[in-house]
């Protein structure tokens, strides 16, 4: 049977809705990952740093297809909740239209700035010009990759999270597939990684743009528009969180690569690859999850079915609890077998991500909270609110923690930094539910 917003959700009804965006974002994180894979053990850890070291300053740039998407999918939800179908594709049509511009636009800056960007976060000459060399091809996909980060929200919008898992498996298959033969089989190294990122990110944005343009069963359709700049202005401020916690969590990782090159040189950095892209899968597992309730938050919110909304956030609450302990007990087993996988033809540099792959799975069981109280105020149309808590997350937690612990506790102190970071964040995420209750409780 089909699940639609404005249906009334219990937990089994809520994860059978969010299944297909978990997938998708956990199958998104994996293809992300076979990239650092291939690089590592074919081209060397070198090369694997480089693209480390450089990848934050890639996510700042794709930042604003995910503000739209997000943003964009809490005002369309809310248009469709009230009723107005028609405002709401105009919109979804303008959002899209602008993304692709503003794609770019950035793309074009990326590539004219990226290599003084990387001597300047502290990379030598020859680990700059890697950098330079894997991110100016990735960045000739950027406006492709900006409609995928969109369209993975808009499709739990248009009632159609199947399909965006479709597309998501198709874009990945392509990036492992390339992987392996440009990287694996003609030793392409680095541009070759790079090739098959942008191959799959063009088949992630474009292949959704094809089929919401042309007639389709979906609640969106890309066609005429006009600008609307109340609409875009509201879309940018419903998303700001996301877009918050998306460029600070870039800012923040180009200050831990700075602080390990600092304590640990190129192996910390290395180390610190390794646990970034294990965590991408697995927070993708809370991502995914909100970004599949926040448009069932922002129908009912728009509905004004405030005792919806309080029982949606207290399954979610739960459901978030249940995978937070799950994934710190996948963590803590995968620990080995994954450093082995990624760096297991360096010894040092194993122990090395060993350890901090222990202290830093914990970080796991708090960090669900933060990710998904942000999404709840998102879906409500309090940007505010949501950003705030990324701001604080990421900008005024984390750096605080990764300046101060290491000057405290060494190395050790970057993979504790984490922990307390998340924390002290879920702390925060509780308060503002607690002092906006009236929102969601009659």
């Amino acid at each position: 049977m089909r699940i639609q917003l404005s249906d009334h959700f219990d937990t089994k009804r809520l994860l059978r809705f969010a299944t297909p965006s978990i997938l998708m974002m956990v199958f998104t994180s994996v293809y992300g990952v076979v990239d650092g894979f291939f690089v590592s053990n074919f081209v060397g850890k070198t090369s694997f740093a480089a693209v480390n070291f450089i990848m934050p300053f890639l996510m700042i740039l794709g930042a604003f297809g995910v503000i739209v998407g997000t943003g964009g999918s809490a005002l369309i939800g809310k248009f469709l909740g009230e009723g107005n179908r028609e405002k709401a594709n105009r919109v979804f049509s303008m959002l899209v239209y602008v993304s692709i511009v503003s794609g770019i636009a950035l793309s074009i800056v990326g590539m004219v700035t990226i290599r003084n960007v990387a001597l300047f976060l502290g990379a030598d000459e020859s680990m700059a010009d890697l950098c330079a060399l894997y991110g100016r091809i990735v960045l000739c996909g950027l406006p492709a990759l900006m409609l995928q980060y969109e369209f993975q929200s808009f499709f739990v919008t248009a009632e159609k999270p199947q399909l965006g898992l479709y597309v998501t498996v198709a874009s990945g298959l392509m990036n492992m597939v390339l992987d392996g033969v440009l990287v694996g089989l003609l030793k392409w190294g680095v541009p070759g990684a790079a090739v098959a990122t942008v191959a799959s990110q063009v088949v992630g944005g474009v292949l959704p743009l094809v089929y919401f343009a042309r007639e389709n069963e979906s609640l969106l359709r890309v066609g005429k528009a006009s600008f609307d700049l109340t609409s875009l202005l509201k879309t940018l401020g419903n998303g700001s969180s996301e877009f918050v916690s998306n460029i600070s969590m870039s800012v923040v990782g180009m200050l831990y690569n700075v602080q390990l090159m600092k304590y640990a040189g190129e192996d910390g950095v290395a180390a610190y690859g390794v646990l970034m892209y294990v965590s991408m899968i697995f927070m993708a597992v809370f991502i995914g999850y909100s970004v599949a309730v926040a448009p069932v938050v922002s129908f009912h919110f728009g509905a004004k079915d405030k005792e919806e909304l309080n029982s949606i956030l207290r399954k979610s609450i739960a459901v978030i609890a249940v995978f937070a302990i799950m994934m710190l007990l996948a963590a803590e087993a995968l620990a080995m077998p994954l450093a082995q996988l990624f760096v297991g033809y360096d010894e040092t540099l194993v122990g090395i991500t060993l350890h901090a792959f222990r202290i830093f799975s914990f970080s796991f069981v708090f960090c669900g909270v933060p990710i998904f109280g942000s999404s709840f105020f998102t879906g409500m149309n309090d940007g505010f609110t949501s950003a705030m808590i990324s701001f604080m997350r990421t900008v005024v937690l984390q750096t605080a923690a990764v300046l101060i612990l290491p000057m405290i506790m060494g190395l050790d102190g970057i993979w504790y930094s984490l922990i307390v970071a998340e924390l002290s964040a879920a702390i925060v995420t509780i308060m503002f539910l607690w002092a906006k209750r009236e929102m969601y409780t009659s």
